[in-house]
């Protein structure tokens, strides 16, 4: 079998290549050159693992026929084209956590820089001049520093900065009180913040709501005595608001390390004393590179084994707990087993967990439900991307509900598809022992110990004898061997599900042979796609 292709566009730390492993055939180009690029992505590759040059918009996208990932080794994904990718099914995984040490220390060194005049005495003593009095600064002791944007970068400086004995306020609508009072930090309004802070610095994304949020207006509000740290996206700070103020002396000095348009070279921001800049430098750190290789590589290791990746950022349900992963599969088959034994247009699969992960965070399961549905309805290439997006064309929906109590197993999972005309099949599922090995425990309510494997019979039928061994010489007739079989039944002559695991496919015209046979209401076959 073909290993699966994994394109490395960009430059990637040898670790990168260690984390992969041999599992993949590797190929390189120089994704910044657009035509090699296309060329690359159109000869057919699974995954491709990007920095910041190369461009993943709609139109490679589209070329990449058969594309599963996409792999970015850093933080920001202003190249890649989001919308496309999750339209595509095409799976968009980052690392999100791998430069925030180094972005966080660059800012705290562009703190440190602009405070003490480094960058302009530093040239003016390698130009012969022994400037003591020029570039007089200004400790850190018992000042404020202002945070905006106060999430895991932010933190980190915040704490970094309270040991140099300063005090930290904060800005950020999304952070909980309690949270950033358990870090002793005040969370404080934007215009607050402004006033009262001797330094300030920036760890916000670039967004409609966020562009030029540092503006004329907010630095009017500002002590004449601040100073402001920029390492987290261009634009965020307006950069000809800045420079007036710091040329009119409204603001003591800027330490920029990111630009609203980048590369920046020729800035009026670059001729002032009062300025240290730097190139985009927050992530390029070996230790930071590194984790973000190694991230990616486990990220496309995961994703084309067909596990469900934390850090993908267009699959809904974001960081999975272990315990709640075993079960994704699980609720895959469950759904598909409902779409089989339904018996008009399923307009929904709601999820119920009981149990112990029931106290987790296992929103996901609907995704997985869904999933499992449209592969049972017959739709092509569903992936965790875009079945959400699937099932909305189809009004198809999904929800989950919670119960601590589960009598009879640790955890039991049930899938309920509920029809058009009104009828509901549910299908509950456990995972057994210290191997977490699947099973399908029951069928409207009807208790069964079967293992969800590949190849599955059901059949509806009234209870009667002579039934299982219509069925077994039928099969036999053509050699299909059953591995296991199940009969659940709601009393003597009353309804009864008989439920089969088959070694090989049942053609249609021995469906239809058995459905004559044995007067069953409902005989379905069901080919389970993720066994």
């Amino acid at each position: 079998m073909a290993k699966p292709v994994v394109l490395i566009a960009e430059e990637l730390s040898p670790a990168t290549l260690e984390a992969l492993g041999p599992d993949f055939e590797v190929r390189n180009c120089n994704g910044a050159d657009r035509a090699e690029l296309l060329s690359a992505l159109s000869k057919g590759v699974d995954a491709v693992l990007i920095r910041s040059a190369t461009k993943m918009d709609a139109e490679a996208i589209s070329v990449a026929k058969g594309l599963k990932v996409i792999a970015r080794a850093g933080v920001g994904l202003d190249n890649v084209e989001i919308p496309a990718a999750t339209a595509a099914g095409v799976m968009v995984v980052n690392a999100p956590t791998s430069n925030i040490v180094s972005a966080a220390e660059l800012a705290i060194g562009l703190l440190l820089a602009c405070a003490r005049s480094i960058s302009p005495a530093h040239a003016a003593l390698k130009n012969g001049k022994w400037a003591r009095s020029k570039y007089t600064g200004a400790e850190l002791f018992e000042k404020t520093l202002g945070i905006v944007g106060f999430g895991r970068i932010g933190q980190l400086v915040a704490s970094r900065m309270q040991a140099f004995g300063m005090k930290v306020v904060a800005y950020d609508p999304y952070m909980q009180p309690a949270r950033a009072a358990q870090l002793d930090v005040a969370l404080v309004e934007l215009d607050d913040l402004l006033r009262v802070s001797d330094f300030i610095s920036i760890h916000l994304p670039k967004s409609k709501e966020t562009a030029n949020l540092i503006s004329t207006e907010a630095l009017k509000k500002v002590k004449p005595t601040v100073r402001i740290i920029n390492a987290a996206r261009g634009g965020v700070l307006d950069e000809a608001a800045l420079y007036e103020a710091l040329k009119n002396g409204k603001v003591a000095g800027a330490g920029l390390d990111v630009f609203a348009t980048e590369p920046c070279t020729d800035s009026p921001l670059f001729t002032l004393d009062n300025v240290v800049a730097t190139p985009h430098l927050g992530a390029s750190t070996d230790e930071a590179q590194e984790r973000a290789g190694i991230a990616v590589a486990v990220s496309v290791r995961k994703a084309l084994s067909g596990e469900l990746v934390p850090d993908a950022v267009n699959v809904k349900g974001g960081a999975i707990d272990e315990a709640v992963r075993p079960a994704l599969p699980l609720v895959e088959k469950l759904a598909q087993v409902a779409i089989a034994l339904a018996t008009d247009v399923v307009a929904n699969v709601d999820v119920e967990v009981r149990g112990e992960i029931s106290a987790l965070d296992v929103s996901v399961l609907t995704t997985s439900a869904l999933k499992g549905a449209l592969t049972g309805m017959g739709a092509e290439d569903v992936t965790y991307v875009n079945a959400p997006a699937l099932a909305s064309e189809r009004a198809l929906t999904s929800n989950i509900s919670t119960n601590a109590e589960s009598p009879d197993h640790r955890n039991l999972v049930s899938v309920r598809a509920a029809c058009a005309d009104g009828s509901k099949v549910l299908v509950s599922g456990t995972l057994m022992g210290i191997k977490q090995i699947q099973k399908i425990v029951a069928i409207d309510e009807l208790d069964l110990d079967l293992k969800p494997t590949s190849n599955l019979l059901f059949l509806r039928y009234s209870d009667q004898p002579g039934v299982v061994g219509i069925v077994g010489n039928a099969l036999g007739k053509l050699k299909i061997n059953i591995a296991d079989m199940q009969v659940g039944r709601t009393e003597a002559g009353g309804q009864a599900l008989m439920a089969l695991t088959v070694d090989s496919v049942i053609p249609n015209d021995l469906l239809q042979i058995i459905t004559k046979e044995t007067g069953a209401s409902l005989v379905r076959f069901v080919n389970l796609v993720n066994e």
